[in-house]
């Protein structure tokens, strides 16, 4: 079985392992997946850090847009409306989960 790519273990509802990313000086960095959040005709996904880093708060996740246009790759959104609207979205699935 080939290695899934990044896109290919968002997308994958059955994957549990750890999500991988690399920062400005090439550093690994894991994530712990949280939801995949359809919006706007855009694809986000929420992913909590599992190393430390700083700015983060132990509790706090970061919402990435899944680039449809490059080949296997995630980008930090910085709009905090988009943000707001992701986790807005996040919060009223749980709380249809929940009923």
């Amino acid at each position: 079985m080939k290695d899934q790519t990044l896109i290919e273990k968002l997308l994958d509802e059955n994957n549990t392992d750890d999500i991988v990313l690399y920062d400005e000086n090439d550093n690994e960095v894991k994530f712990e997946q949280v939801a995949l959040i359809p919006l706007d005709e855009e694809l986000y996904v929420i992913l909590k850090p599992i190393n430390k880093i700083e700015g983060i708060e132990d509790d706090e996740a970061l919402v990435f847009v899944i680039n449809e246009d490059e080949e296997d790759q995630i980008d930090i959104c910085d709009d905090m409306d988009i943000v707001n609207k992701v986790f807005e979205e996040y919060y009223k699935l749980l709380d249809e989960e929940e009923k």
